[in-house]
């Protein structure tokens, strides 16, 4: 098992710490088979991102300098993610048209400001932030940005013009519209999803997307099906990457404000769950907030390059690992490539299928669909499999930011709901050993006469101070006169536990009940427990490193 680590050997270029001359041949092929997966990638995201293809090129290229200098993560590939796309195309649709000018003001200003989030999360050590998704809640938001990229490219795979309205509104109108699609255009896409589909099953590392690209372009050409109502995406203007701060209204940045924070956690939720699933260092282990000041970097550059928000993928960084990358040299190899088409390949860009991409992007949908996931939390926990629906309804139903904060207050109110059902549990003696144990959890447990050993199996908090202090009371009408309470999995005391806890030992004591604390394991619990004037209370005398050494010490003479 690996250990995650803060530690930090070099201000910048952490990600090609001890590279060698010798690693240049992995990288440089693991930079040539990420390009030829990346960059049809980066143009359908940017599409699907409501910006034209070319802008995809920019994101690319930003996501890999900014995480290449500042990161920490060797094989993390950065850039236009189609998880974050559909989030913010919903809310920046609103500001202004997509693919105007002012929408891509909008969109850079969103990626300065979602790295921005991102630094302050870095710098104040906000990791744990990641966590807060439970995987049933990220399963059931992957399944409705999957629906959300299926309502956006239907209309582009099949051949007619993109509906107006939501989500179910799109997709219904594609639904009445299927009888009139073209069946070239829906052909060339869906053999592009195809081709993809077995490219994956036969070899992850081979650049399916591109090759199923090429031949799409190479059937339009020979073919004449631009001539036939096949929709190409026509010469694309030359873009190179400069330095410019966004202009954005008062009015824009009020919106674009709680977007970037949205968008922020699922960057760290994606960024964290890649650098723990990728990790390069194994003996320095995962960096997650290294790892977030890389795509913060990312996303700053790419907000002052007139790109959009970018984030971490998890499938192409698997595409460096899997290639035997060695550093973040694959990834600017990418990048540079991806320059060079996009200041110079306008004209052979020109004649790839829209409905190419829309394949490109179905296939991103169901590879992001977690369908044997969705199965085993239904098979293992019916509440959870609620958590997964009404997260995929959220997202799809409503507009996609709400959407995904209704995921993120679910999430953490299932946590919160999960520690106030923690309950107060007594414990039994095991017959012939010193071993206490829940009375519950076996048979043929033994009491002993004048005590009781409880324990809240939870950290004691204001989510469940308030049942412990009813238990400790409904104890304190037993016929016991020794309480051990059994702290091992107390790891934590806020002021209100503290407070409560307090009180309820007060009012044990003028009852005539002993009070003693055995295996408060903890370190915060302890330094809690001193800083709160408990131990003080309590006593040390009455802390012991196991329940029976507490009963030897301060049990009734027959208990001993």
């Amino acid at each position: 098992m690996t250990k995650e680590t803060n530690a930090k050997p070099w201000p910048i270029l952490q990600s090609f710490a001890g590279w060698r001359p010798a690693s240049l041949g992995a990288d440089a092929i693991a930079g040539l088979t990420l390009a030829a997966i990346a960059i049809p990638e980066q143009m359908a995201t940017a599409r699907l991102g409501g910006l034209t293809p070319e802008t995809g090129f920019l994101a690319l290229i930003a996501g890999a300098v900014g995480f290449a200098v500042f990161g920490a993560s060797r094989l993390m590939s950065v850039g236009a993610d189609s998880t974050i796309a559909p989030i913010f195309a919903g809310a920046l649709a609103a500001l202004a048209a997509s693919g105007s000018a002012d929408y891509a003001q909008d969109a850079a200003a969103l990626a300065l400001g979602v790295g921005l989030v991102l630094c302050f999360a870095a710098l104040f050590r906000l990791g744990f932030i990641a966590d807060l998704l439970s995987i049933p809640v990220i399963t059931g938001f992957l399944a409705g940005i999957a629906v959300h990229i299926l309502a956006s490219q239907a209309p582009a795979l099949i051949g007619v013009e993109s509906p107006p309205g939501s989500t179910v509104e799109k997709l219904v109108a594609v639904a009445r519209a299927l009888p009139t699609a073209n069946p070239r255009t829906l052909l060339l896409g869906l053999g592009v999803f195809a081709a993809m589909e077995i490219g994956e099953r036969v070899s992850p590392r081979a650049p399916s997307a591109l090759i199923a690209l090429v031949v799409a372009t190479v059937a339009t050409v020979y073919f004449g099906l631009d001539a036939r109502g096949v929709a190409t995406l026509g010469v694309l203007p030359a873009v190179s990457p400069h330095l410019s701060l966004p202009l954005i209204t008062f009015a824009s940045f009020r919106q674009i404000a709680p977007l970037a924070l949205i968008v922020a956690v699922v960057v760290m939720v994606q960024t964290a769950a890649t650098t723990r699933s990728f990790v390069s260092d194994p003996v320095a282990g995962p960096n997650v907030n290294r790892d977030f000041i890389g795509v913060a970097a990312a996303n700053l550059l790419a907000g002052f390059t007139g790109a959009f928000p970018v984030n971490a993928s998890p499938p192409r960084t698997a595409v460096v690992s899997e290639t035997g990358g060695v550093s973040q040299f694959g990834a600017l190899l990418s990048a540079a490539l991806a320059l060079v088409v996009a200041m110079y390949g306008g004209q052979i860009i020109a004649h790839v299928p829209r409905a190419a991409l829309a394949g490109v992007l179905l296939f991103v949908a169901r590879r992001i669909l977690r369908t044997q996931v969705m199965l085993d939390v239904f098979r293992r926990s019916a509440p959870e499999a609620a958590l997964i629906a009404a997260t995929l309804v959220a997202i799809v139903v409503l507009p996609i930011q709400q959407g995904v904060g209704i995921g993120i207050v679910v999430s953490v109110l299932h946590g919160v709901w999960t520690t106030t059902r923690a309950r107060v549990v007594e414990f039994d003696r095991i017959p012939g050993t010193s071993i206490w144990w829940p009375e519950k959890a076996r048979d043929g447990g033994e009491k002993v006469k004048g005590v009781k050993v409880l324990a809240l199996q939870a950290p004691l908090s204001f989510l469940n101070a308030y049942a412990f202090q009813q238990a400790l009371q409904k104890f304190a009408r037993a016929d016991a006169k020794l309480l051990v309470i059994e702290a091992n999995a107390i790891v934590e005391i806020d002021y209100t536990g503290a407070k409560i806890l307090s009180d309820a030992i007060k009012i044990l004591r003028d009852a005539g009940v002993d009070v003693a604390f055995a295996r408060l394991e903890s370190v915060r619990a302890q330094e809690s427990f001193a800083r709160q004037g408990l131990e003080a209370l309590v006593g040390r005398d009455h802390l012991f490193h196991s329940v029976a050494e507490a009963i030897t010490a301060l049990g009734p003479p027959g208990a001993r």
